[in-house]
């Protein structure tokens, strides 16, 4: 991808509510084309269900795969990449997007909302939620997309604490999020997180990644120990570990196959690094998926 494409993008998303209301709906068949393929945020906290599919999660400094649809509630000014594209074969995507404040300054102060809350607050590290939370809230959030304004307003407060009071999630980037939000340094992130998107099957030198953003290693290195709290081969790592967990789901291919296919040169290595990141070999993630879908 070319300097040129990428900033073309632009790393703060503009959303506007629809006129006559104060929170956004939107539906999108299994396309999804308008998903955002850079690292992006927004001020708003954002409610995504992918109704089926499979794809990956990058949200703050977490990356994982997931499968059969997803739940997600993320906080203000929490950085993401879009979650579906046209390989994510889901039968669609409902995104709620809404501003703390919509109901005005106070309105979650209520004690009647003090559940609520504390949802919003937990959501600035990125929930995903599964079980039958995830499919319960899931069909109410898709039918908010046929419903009228006043409608969708009850319905939204009705989500928020069924899912307020489920213990069907997963915090995401529990230790928080050590990732800038201004402009400026979104910008060079978007550039770097591009750079891995496109090349992580090739080796990407400290060199090359560094001159991406002009800056020396030394101080590129510094620089994104600080964002991510990783070290840049950490990360990159990481990102082939996700490439590769969806391929040992979704393909036949042999684990090395897998391997070679998701950036790593040496085997033993890619078994070392997907067992750091995932807790199992790769022949046991495998194992383990298959069975999960035997009993399905």
């Amino acid at each position: 991808m070319s300097k040129q494409t990428v900033n073309t993008k632009p790393s703060l998303e503009q959303i506007l509510p629809a006129f006559g209301s104060s929170f956004l709906v939107r539906r999108y068949n299994s396309s999804c084309e308008h998903n955002l393929a850079n690292w992006h945020f927004h001020p708003e906290l954002e409610l995504v269900y992918v109704n089926g599919g499979s794809g990956k999660r990058h949200i703050g400094k977490h990356m994982s795969y997931f499968n059969d649809g997803e739940l997600i509630l993320m906080g203000a000014n929490l950085p993401h990449y879009g979650f579906t594209d046209r390989h994510s074969g889901n039968k669609s995507e409902t995104v709620i997007q809404f501003k703390q404040d919509f109901l005005g300054p106070d309105f979650f102060n209520i004690p009647e909302m003090g559940l609520v809350k504390r949802l919003l607050e937990l959501s600035k590290k990125g929930l995903a939620f599964n079980g039958e939370t995830k499919t319960n809230v899931g069909k109410k959030i898709e039918a908010l997309a046929w419903t009228d304004q006043y409608g969708r307003l009850i319905g939204l407060l009705s989500i928020l604490k069924e899912l307020a009071e489920s213990k069907e999630y997963t915090v995401l980037n529990a230790d928080g999020v050590a990732v800038a939000v201004n402009s400026k340094e979104n910008d060079r992130m978007n550039l770097v997180y591009n750079h891995i998107r496109t090349h992580f099957k090739e080796h990407i030198s400290l060199e090359e990644i560094a001159d991406e953003v002009s800056m020396t290693v030394p101080a590129f290195c510094r620089y994104f120990k600080k964002i991510s709290r990783k070290t840049f081969t950490k990360f990159v790592n990481e990102f082939r570990v996700v490439h590769a967990s969806k391929l040992l789901a979704e393909t036949s291919m042999s684990i090395t196959e897998v391997s070679f296919e998701s950036g790593f040169n040496n085997f033993s290595h890619f078994n070392k690094s997907f067992k750091e990141f995932t807790g199992k070999s790769p022949s046991a993630y495998r194992k383990e998926f298959e069975n999960i879908i035997d009993q399905a």
